[in-house]
Order: C-alpha cells, then structure tokens, then sequence
C-alpha cells in the first residue's frame, strides 16, 4: 500500500493463469445471467435507466464500505481516466445498449454488442504495434462472432437494419472496448476494489442527468417488492460488484485481448438462463452456437500462445 492509502497490485508469479480464466467466466456467466433480471426488472415498471441506477447503488455502497479511502486517486490525469471508465464501462453503455433495444430488434442489439472484443483488439493493435493480435487469435474470435449469431438467431434468422438503433449498439460496443483499455494504465498503479469505486461512483454521477430527465419513477413502495428488490440485489451485488473486481483482475493477469474473448460466452449464457427462467426454446441453431463459440475461444487461446512460443524460438 502506497503513503495515500491506495492498495497497489501485487506482484504475481509466473504460474497457472487458471484462477484468473474462472474469473472471467464467472464475470461473463453473471453479465449473461443479468439479461434475464433486467428483462424482469422491466416488466415489473422500471425504466431502463432506473435499472442501471438502482444496481450500481447498491454495489457502489457495498464496495464503498471495503474501501472507503482514499478517494482521489494519485492525479488529476487519473482522475479522468476513471471518469471516462465510468462513462465508458459503465452509464454510457448500459445506457445506449438498453435504449438501442427501443428502436432495433434485440437481435441486432446482442450481436452488434458482442463485437465489443474484436473491437478491443484492433484498437490495442493502432494503440500498441507491437501487441497486434495474431492470425490465430483473429481467426478464433471469427469463429466465436459467428458462434455468437447462431445464438442470437436462435429462432429467428430475420435481421433488419434500424440506423439509430444500430448505431448505439455499436456505441456500446466502442465504449466497452474503451473502457477495458483504459483499465490497463490503472491496473498497473491501482487496486482492483479502488478501481472498482471509482468506476461505479463516476459511472452513477454521470446517470444522474438520464434519471432526472425520466417522465416517470417508481414508487418507493414498488422498490421495496421483493421481485424488484431480489433482483435489483443480484444485479448489484453479483452482476455489478462481484463481476467487475473479477474482471478487473482477470484483465490485469491476462490482457485485455484474452480477456475480452471470454464476453462470447455471455450469449450461451442468456440462451440457457432464457430457457431455464423464461422457458424460451432452443433450436439445433441455438446449439451448434454454443459448439462454435466455445470452440473459437478455445482456438484463440491455444493458438495465440503456439505464436508466442514460435515467436521466441
């Protein structure tokens, strides 16, 4: 811990990155699930800004009690990269994803949301020349994309192109990809809990103006429901501060390219959580899905490490 009280990473050894791939599942296995709370939380009367509001409330409250200070960070500069974290990776894309949903099929929304990963690891090659993604890597985040479609299009292959809605799809997509890159400066000066504050605190203040502008909000009495409190809960406390210290660390330990290649696993997730929860159906289109995705994050991951290996020899 440094003089000011902001806990530093620690120095790992080299060994099994195991743990640290669990977490990203973990992470990407909650974000999957929390489709279905949202969609819940939605039916019951919550706005879809009110969602993100409520959630990120109670994990910011929860993760302000485990780390309480400091709370500014060494510099100004890191001050702005935290506030665009917040904008990035949290209000602006939970924001635009969920209006996107208004004004385009959903269908359209998923898969545009999903090349979030493709998109971090083109802008980490402009960024960073010599961290280029290889062939491989490349090659096995195509096959999980086009997993992640067949998943999507899992009873319907009808797409339709809405403009507005589309493109704040995409918006959402770009400000993830932002976000995960900007976690790289401060990973390397900053605790994950620390970072996971900061986020949510500048991710809330810059909401406040969506909320205020909301024709209606629900009641106190309507909050306090048990559907909508069980569930705002999860969200917060599994979907929102579980999830991101676990992808905070999983980010550190990995990389952002790697670690971003776990998010086309979030689509099997929502499949199956739809199917179990909602009782949607799955067609042999939804399956073949899940075979390709989990194949094109296995050959991105064995095949990224054969060229570092060859690279060395």
């Amino acid at each position: 811990m440094n003089n000011n009280g902001i806990f530093r990473n620690r120095i790992h050894p080299r060994g099994s990155n195991l743990m640290y791939h669990l977490g990203a599942l973990i992470a990407v296995t909650a974000w999957g699930i929390s489709f279905i709370n949202t969609k819940i939380l939605l039916q019951l009367g919550l706005s879809a800004v009110e969602v993100y509001v409520y959630r990120f409330v109670i994990a910011y409250i929860c993760v302000f009690l485990i780390c309480p200070r400091p709370f500014f960070s060494n510099s100004i500069g890191d001050e702005v990269k935290f506030m665009l974290c917040g904008i990035c990776g949290n209000s602006i894309y939970f924001i635009a994803e969920n209006t996107a949903v208004n004004y385009t099929l959903v269908t359209n929304v998923s898969l545009i949301v999903t090349t979030a990963p493709l998109i971090t690891a083109m802008l980490i090659g402009l960024i960073y020349k010599g961290e280029r993604p290889s062939r491989g890597f490349l090659t096995g985040s195509m096959i999980a994309f086009i997993g992640v479609a067949f998943v999507i299009f899992n009873s319907s292959f009808v797409v339709k192109v809405k403009p507005f809605g589309d493109m704040l799809a995409l918006l959402a997509a770009v400000c993830w990809a932002v976000y995960s890159i900007l976690l790289r400066p401060l990973n390397a000066v900053y605790g994950v809990w620390f970072i996971t504050r900061k986020t949510f605190f500048y991710g809330i203040l810059t909401s406040l103006p969506f909320l205020a502008v909301e024709p209606h909000l629900i009641s106190l009495e309507q909050l306090m429901d048990p559907r909508v409190l069980g569930n705002l809960c999860f969200l917060g406390l599994v979907c929102s501060l579980l999830a991101y210290v676990l992808w905070a660390q999983s980010i550190k330990r990995l990389g952002v390219v790697k670690a971003g290649n776990y998010l086309y696993i979030s689509p099997i997730v929502t499949l199956f959580a739809s199917m179990l929860l909602l009782h949607e159906n799955v067609s042999i289109v939804g399956y073949i899905g899940c075979a390709l995705i989990l194949v094109g994050v296995i050959l991105s991951e064995k095949l990224s490490s054969r060229g570092k290996v060859s690279a060395t020899r």
